[in-house]
């Protein structure tokens, strides 16, 4: 990646980076040094990077597709949500759901994985769009789709230390 950094005496705090043609500007502050320069390079590369791959990911609409099936045929087609999608910023979990809004959020590492182990990890946020919490309910919910004993096999497979 070509990459051409910006130091500009205006410039205070704040550190920008943007994709332009075939090349990434990194805008900086003047005053910084060479060592801090090299460390926030390498973390605006990762950031418009990892922006990049979410909206790859995205642009298909397959876990918008996937949550509309699963919720026909699970849910009566009857549950709601804002968003779903792929983000980058979630290294623990395979998922996370706002309730309150609507939003669910899939780790970008679902996207490598089988299809019906994407389809348990929706079907799992769905189910908290109707139960917030892990109890009896939330389960009988996920335990709906067919593969869900056999998906989280393949996570606790995945988990396993080598």
């Amino acid at each position: 990646m070509d990459i051409e950094v910006i130091r500009s005496p205006r410039r205070t705090r704040t550190i920008s980076a943007e994709r332009r043609g075939g090349k990434l500007l990194v805008r900086i502050p003047a005053r910084m040094s060479e060592v801090e320069e090299r460390e926030w390079v390498g973390k605006m590369v990762d950031r418009v990077l990892a922006k990049e791959r979410a909206a790859e990911l995205n642009a298909g609409a397959a876990l918008e597709r996937a949550a509309a099936r699963l919720n026909d045929r699970y849910f009566g087609g009857h549950l709601r949500w804002s968003s779903i999608r792929y983000v980058t910023n979630q290294g623990m979990r395979y998922g996370s759901c706002t309730p309150s809004d609507g939003t669910i959020r899939i780790s970008h590492r679902v996207a490598g994985l089988p299809d019906f182990v994407r389809d348990y990890l929706v079907m799992h946020e769905l189910a908290h769009l109707e139960e917030h919490g892990h109890g009896a309910g939330f389960h009988a919910l996920v335990d709906r789709y067919p593969l869900a004993e056999r998906a989280r096999g393949y996570l606790m497979a995945l988990e396993r230390p080598g």
